[in-house]
């Protein structure tokens, strides 16, 4: 797998985790903020670690999300998008062929990149 040339570029397997952990779910939209859900190992010799989808693994290895360091439940813990990672999104949601404005139009305000359809510059 080649990496992103540079490391705010999200690779399209990364482009694609993030779609669908932030589409939305039963009507509601999901927040940034909420960040990503992680189930944990139940047995083995990661019992009690995250289990990190192969596709956020780079995203950590660059810097753009973290795995929460508050102490897991009993169901999981969460990753969270850095300060470098809200950049990488931005950058994302500005492709408007990468992220479809009104699908994802949520992301967008939450970012502070305005409405769905107005095109701005980022």
């Amino acid at each position: 797998m080649t990496q992103p040339s540079d490391r705010l570029d999200l690779t399209p397997p990364e482009r694609e985790l993030i779609r669908r952990e932030f589409c939305r779910r039963f009507g509601q939209d999901p927040a940034l903020a909420d960040g990503i859900f992680l189930r944990l190992w139940r047995t083995g010799p990661r019992a009690g670690q995250p289990k990190i989808p192969k596709a956020m693994e780079g995203l950590i290895a660059r810097g753009l999300m973290a795995v929460s360091a508050e102490p897991p439940t009993i169901l999981g813990t969460r990753a969270h998008f850095t300060p470098a990672g809200y950049e990488a999104l931005r950058r994302l949601l500005a492709d408007r062929r990468a992220m479809d404005p009104e699908r994802y139009g949520h992301l967008r305000r939450e970012l502070g990149l305005g409405p769905p359809g107005e095109d701005r510059a980022v």
